[in-house]
C-alpha cells in the first residue's frame, strides 16, 4: 500500500478494534443484550475489502457485523446506539448487535441465520446486472457457514447466470468452537466454487495490504462480467464465537502467538514507522484520538433514549 492508504487503514483497523473493546465492556455492564459477535482479530479483512470498492457496490454479511458497519462509514455513535437498544441506533434500537443495516451506504445487513444472507449476496448481484450496471455485491461468510446447503444453491446460480458477486469466506479457523479440520472434509474452502466453474484463491486476511490487492484484482473481473468468484480470507478471532464462548477449545499461547507474529494492526503500525510516515508518538496520538471517540459514542449510547412503546408495532408488514 501507498503510506497514506496504509495510514488510513491503520486508523480504520484501530477503530474496529477500540469499538469492540468498548462493546465487550458494554455487554459486560449488561448494557448490551442479546448476543454479542467481535470481530477482533479480522479487522484486516473488512478494511481491505472496503478500500477496493466504489460508490454503488454492495456489502451483505452475517451477524458478526458492527465492523462492516463502521467500515461502511456509519457513525461510531449511531452503531453503539443500536448495540445498546436505543432509538437513535441504525436500526431505531430493534435490530441490535446482529441486525445492523445501512442500505443507504451500500450495507444490507447483519443476518442471524447462518448462511442466510449468501443467497441475499446473489439477489443483490443479480439486481446489479438486470440494472446493467458495473456494480458487485460482496457476500461475506465464515467458515462454519461454508458448509450449509444455501451456499451452494446460490454457487451455482450466481455461476449459471454469470452473477458480479465477490464470495468473501471469513476463515477465522473455529466456525462456532470447531476446528475446520475436523467439520470440513476438504479444509481448502476456496475450492468449494470450482464444481460450478467459479475460480477461487486464499489470501492472508491479516495482512491489510494482501487483501486490498487482491481485492482490487477480484473487482476489476467482477466489473469486467467474468462472473462470480471466491476468495478465502485466513484470518483468525482472538474472542471468543460470541461473549458466552469462553472459547475453551483452544490454548492460550495459540491466541497469544497469533496476536505476537501476526496481528494486522502492528503489521501496520510497524510499516508505517519502517517507511518513516509515522513515529511512535504520532501513533500513540492517533490512538488516543480513536479512544476518544469510541469514548464518546459509548456515552452518547448510555444517555440516548430507549424507542418509546408506541414504536413497537412501527416498520412491521401485516397482511389483511
Amino acid at each position: 500500500m501507498e503510506p497514506e492508504t496504509l495510514h488510513r487503514a491503520f486508523r480504520d483497523m484501530l477503530l474496529l478494534r477500540r469499538f469492540e473493546e468498548k462493546a465487550s465492556q458494554l455487554y459486560g455492564m449488561g448494557l448490551i443484550g442479546g448476543f454479542c459477535h467481535l470481530y477482533i482479530g479480522q479487522e484486516a479483512v473488512v478494511t481491505g475489502i472496503q478500500y477496493a470498492l466504489g460508490p454503488g457496490d454492495s456489502v451483505i454479511t452475517g451477524y458478526r457485523c458492527h465492523a462492516h458497519m463502521l467500515i461502511a462509514g456509519v457513525p461510531p455513535k449511531e452503531v453503539m446506539a443500536e448495540l445498546t437498544g436505543r432509538a437513535a441506533g441504525s436500526s431505531k434500537g430493534k435490530g441490535g448487535s446482529m441486525h445492523l443495516f445501512a442500505p443507504e451506504r451500500g450495507f444490507y445487513g447483519g443476518h442471524g441465520i447462518v448462511g442466510a444472507q449468501v443467497p441475499l449476496g446473489v439477489g443483490l448481484g443479480f439486481a446489479h446486472k438486470y440494472r446493467a450496471s458495473d456494480r458487485i455485491s460482496v457476500t461475506y461468510f465464515g467458515d462454519g457457514a461454508a458448509n450449509q446447503g444455501q451456499v451452494f444453491e446460490a454457487f451455482n446460480m450466481a455461476a449459471l447466470w454469470q452473477l458480479p458477486v465477490l464470495f468473501v469466506i471469513e476463515n477465522n479457523q473455529y466456525a462456532m468452537g470447531t476446528a475446520v479440520e475436523r467439520s470440513a472434509a476438504v479444509s481448502e474452502l476456496y475450492e468449494r466454487g470450482a464444481a460450478f466453474g467459479i475460480p477461487g484463491g486464499r489470501v492472508d486476511g491479516m495482512d491489510v495490504a494482501a487483501v486490498y490487492h487482491a481485492t482490487q484484482e477480484a473487482v476489476a473481473g467482477l466489473r469486467a462480467g467474468n462472473g462470480p468468484l471466491l476468495l478465502e480470507m485466513m484470518t483468525y478471532r482472538y474472542r471468543g464465537h460470541s461473549m458466552s464462548d469462553p472459547a475453551k477449545y483452544r490454548s492460550r499461547d495459540e491466541v497469544s502467538k497469533v496476536r505476537k507474529e501476526r496481528d494486522a494492526i502492528e503489521q501496520a503500525r510497524q510499516a508505517l514507522i519502517d517507511c518513516g510516515h509515522a513515529d511512535e508518538d504520532a501513533i500513540k496520538e492517533i490512538d488516543r484520538e480513536i479512544k476518544a471517540i469510541v469514548n464518546e459514542a459509548a456515552d452518547f449510547a448510555q444517555s440516548a433514549p430507549e424507542p418509546a412503546p408506541v414504536s413497537l408495532d412501527a416498520d412491521i408488514v401485516v397482511s389483511a
